[in-house]
This record gives structure tokens, C-alpha cells and sequence, in this order.
């Protein structure tokens, strides 16, 4: 599994105009089935995206996509983590690569 920290970076105050690519993004990610949840962090800091399904270096190529990423709005911090302990609707994710 992993955690993305999308933090809010130089070029912010383009994100507006970049907002419709990047939630395009977004929707490839859910359709893709890698993305499990996107949301904000607050207040105003960026994002956060919690994913699994792709290997490591897959998973940086899709977040290098991101047209925020791309743009320099936000800069993108990925930790890896190796899930022991879910609440039973989240055991999928103890066995997922």
C-alpha cells in the first residue's frame, strides 16, 4: 500500500487552471482500481492519496503523471507502508503487494 502526500508547492496559485486535468487524473487512478482514497489535507496544504495494486515503480510513474505534479503545484511524497493490523473491510490490504 501506499500513501502519497501531495504538498502544496511554488506554483499553486496555478491550480485552477490545472484542476480539471488533474481530477481527470484522479478518475484514471479509481479506474484503474489503484487509488483506495484521495482527499485533502487541511487546512488548504494539498491532498493525500492512499493506493495499492502496482508495484513501487509503476505506482511513481502514475504520480509523476499528475498534471499538479507535472506543473510544479504540488510535490509528491510517497511512503511505502506494509499493512499488519485493518479493520476487517481493509484485510485485503495485508496481503496486497
Amino acid at each position: 500500500m501506499f500513501i502519497t502526500f501531495l504538498k502544496f508547492a511554488e506554483n499553486r496559485a496555478a491550480a485552477p487552471t490545472v484542476m480539471a486535468a488533474h481530477n481527470e487524473w484522479i478518475a484514471k487512478g479509481f479506474a484503474d482500481g489503484v487509488f483506495l482514497c484521495v482527499g485533502s489535507l487541511l487546512p488548504g496544504a494539498g491532498g493525500v492519496i492512499i493506493a495499492q495494486g502496482e508495484g513501487r515503480e509503476d505506482y511513481e510513474a502514475r504520480i509523476a503523471a499528475d498534471p499538479f505534479v507535472g506543473q510544479r503545484i504540488v510535490t509528491a511524497e510517497t511512503h511505502e507502508v506494509d499493512a499488519k493490523s485493518t479493520v476487517a473491510a481493509w484485510d485485503f490490504l495485508k496481503t496486497a503487494a
